[in-house]
C-alpha cells in the first residue's frame, strides 16, 4: 500500500485591515494641528554695524617683541630700550592706537622684560597685552 502524503490545506495570507489605522492617525495629525499655538518667540533685535563702513586693514596695535638673546625689536625692526618710548610716541602720534602688544621670547631673561614694560607704561592710555613670541 502506498501511502500517500497529506496535502495540507493552502494557507491564506494574512491581510491586515490598514485603513481603520490611516483613519486614527489622521484624526491625531489633525488635533495636533489645531491644538498646536503657533505663538511668536520672544527675543531681542540685534542691530547689525553697518557693512558699507570701509575696514581698516592696517594693524593699530604696536607689536614689540624681545628675542631670547634680549634684543627689542619695534614692529620687527630692531631699537635700543631707552629709544622705545621715543618710537612709541612717534607712533602714537602717526597711528592713534590704544594696544601694546609684549611678546617676550620663551628663553627672555625676565628682567628684559620688566625693563620693556616700565618704558611702556607710562603711556597711560595704552592697554598693554603680553604673549609669547615664537618666531
Amino acid at each position: 500500500m502506498r501511502r500517500r502524503k497529506k496535502r495540507a490545506p493552502p494557507e491564506e495570507e494574512a491581510k491586515v485591515d490598514v485603513t481603520s489605522l490611516l483613519d486614527i492617525i489622521f484624526i491625531m495629525l489633525i488635533f495636533f494641528i489645531v491644538t498646536t499655538s503657533f505663538v511668536k518667540e520672544s527675543g531681542f533685535l540685534v542691530k547689525k554695524s553697518g557693512i558699507d563702513k570701509p575696514v581698516d586693514k592696517k594693524s593699530t596695535t604696536i607689536m614689540i617683541h624681545i628675542d631670547q638673546h634680549g634684543i627689542v625689536y619695534f614692529h620687527n625692526k630692531a631699537v635700543d630700550i631707552i629709544r622705545l618710548p621715543a618710537r612709541i610716541e612717534y607712533y602714537i602720534a602717526n597711528n592713534p592706537t590704544e594696544n601694546v602688544l609684549i611678546r617676550p621670547h620663551a628663553d627672555t631673561n625676565y628682567q628684559k622684560v620688566v625693563e620693556v614694560l616700565d618704558q611702556v607704561k607710562s603711556f597711560k592710555r595704552l592697554k598693554i597685552v603680553i604673549g609669547i613670541y615664537k618666531p
